[in-house]
């Protein structure tokens, strides 16, 4: 009976051993802060979330791994807002932390850039259908004839800039095969809802004593690129132009999109002209209309949002 007993003691303290290594091995599940649906609302930094954090109602603030979410309403549609910081790494990481924490249905970024297109001038809001990463790339072996030599394996753009050669963005698929993409789309049904408010939301010219040459307006469609450099370099800008036909250029989107496209979420951007890029006839001028340009981007952000069905 004392054996059977020991036995049995020592059966229940194996299988309690086998329960607990199983739980360690089991990946946690990350915690669910807030169950309602939201639209996830992002910005870069400080500044630019200025606008919409003070029209947002009913906030309650979280903190996750340093980075604080606000959730509330802002025109009667729940959102949580959050500072992705400046970056590509930045923009993605904090993307994926939303997306574990909260019950996101869409993701909105809202921010300024530096303008490509030049029929686009400082404070126009731009609203891109697909973006691309232009660092994504082969910086190819230089032959010393102004020629370059890629790996076998990489692809041969139709443009490139110097030794850097853009590349698709390989992802890793459960069926093991990755998949190659150069272009993340927006949603088709968030563009659409920006293409109701463009002619019927009203842009501001000033901020403080810093006002625009002229009326800034709201462009919806083409492309934006994004990579982990500040451009303003008038050879790349142009280049930017040529290769990807882009609009704009800044240093998050096209990660958010990335992320967003992984995790089957919808995905729109409202980048707003701080700067040309490189293409100015004086020095950079973010210093100057930052703030104009990102009020810019939030009043569309608000107008959008208030769109929504």
């Amino acid at each position: 009976m004392k054996h059977a007993l020991l036995r049995g003691v020592r059966g229940c303290v194996l299988c309690l051993g086998i329960v607990l290594l199983l739980a360690a091995a089991r990946p946690a599940r990350a915690e669910m802060l807030d169950a309602t649906p939201r639209t996830a609302v992002m910005s870069a930094y400080q500044p630019e979330w200025t606008f919409l954090r003070a029209v947002l109602v009913d906030s309650k603030e979280y903190t996750v791994d340093r980075t604080l979410f606000v959730t509330g309403t802002i025109e009667g549609k729940p959102v949580v807002l959050f500072l992705s910081g400046v970056s590509m790494v930045n923009a993605a990481m904090t993307t994926q932390i939303a997306l574990d924490h909260f019950t996101i249905e869409r993701i909105v970024y809202s921010g300024i850039a530096g303008g490509v297109d030049p029929n686009l001038t400082l404070g126009d809001v731009v609203v891109p259908e697909a973006w691309s990463q232009y660092l994504e790339a082969v910086f190819a072996r230089e032959n010393g004839d102004g020629t370059y030599t890629l790996p076998a394996y990489a692809a041969r753009p139709a443009e490139h800039f110097g030794m850097i050669f853009p590349q698709p963005v390989e992802i890793a698929n459960e069926g093991g095969l990755p998949e190659m993409k150069t272009w993340f789309s927006v949603d088709p049904e968030l563009l659409a809802i920006a293409k109701t408010i463009a002619d019927t939301t009203a842009l501001k010219a000033c901020a403080g004593p810093n006002c625009l040459a002229r009326k800034p307006k709201i462009v919806v469609g083409g492309n934006g690129v994004s990579g982990q450099a500040f451009v303003d370099n008038k050879a790349f800008r142009l280049y930017a132009r040529k290769a990807f036909s882009a609009e704009v250029l800044d240093m998050e989107s096209a990660a958010v999109a990335h992320v967003a496209y992984v995790n089957a979420k919808p995905f729109i951007a409202f980048r707003s002209l701080s700067d040309l890029a490189g293409g100015e006839k004086g020095e950079n001028e973010l210093d100057t209309f930052f703030q104009v340009a990102a009020d810019n981007a939030g009043t569309v952000v608000r107008a959008f949002l208030k769109a929504m069905p």
